[in-house]
């Protein structure tokens, strides 16, 4: 995806971003707003869409009802999406609000209770493997929490449980090896 595609709206949102107060990086491949190092504001796109992610968007107000949670899996970024340069022209004092919430927000410190990895559903196909295989146990509780998230996710994502069995197994050796899913 060419993220060409949404030059002019790239160039009006960072216009109104900068306009807010927040200093400019490249993360991810994305230009991303700061304060005092944190990361608030980030814009980019996609394929039917262009966005501005807010960090910690699941924190905000959002009185227009315009903050979107990219999957359910998200727990703390909330998207505002756009799909025109004229959408973002006619939103431009509420996006000015919002950014401002969120740096109120990154100012104070508030930070979003994340669930623990222990609060993700434990597939049973794993814990027969882990059971059979006990250091298998051992090296997943070794992972970072998002690693082991990331597996969780990607095994419990299957419907049916020989799919489950199969994910699982092909990645015994990684989960061993202490790498994650993507790594």
């Amino acid at each position: 995806m060419s993220d060409k595609k949404w030059q002019a709206e790239f160039d009006a949102l960072r216009v109104i971003v900068l306009d807010c107060g927040l200093d400019e990086q490249v993360k991810w491949g994305q230009p991303c707003f700061t304060l005092d190092g944190q990361n608030v504001v980030l814009i980019h796109g996609f394929k039917e869409y262009c966005a501005l992610l807010f960090f910690k968007g699941a924190l905000m107000k959002d009185p227009k009802n315009i903050l979107i949670q990219q999957t359910e899996n998200v727990q703390a970024a909330r998207q505002i999406r756009f799909t025109a340069l004229a959408d973002i022209t006619r939103l431009e004092k509420t996006l000015k609000a919002y950014i401002k919430d969120a740096i109120a927000l990154e100012k104070s410190g508030a930070k979003v209770a994340f669930k623990k990895t222990a609060e993700f559903s434990f597939p049973e196909e794993l814990e027969r493997k882990m059971d059979e295989l006990p250091a298998l146990r051992t090296a997943f509780e070794g992972l970072t929490p998002g690693r082991q998230r990331a597996y969780l996710l990607h095994f419990s994502s299957a419907k049916q449980a020989t799919t489950r069995e199969s994910r699982i197994e092909k990645c015994v050796q990684r989960i061993l090896d202490g790498k994650g899913l993507d790594d």
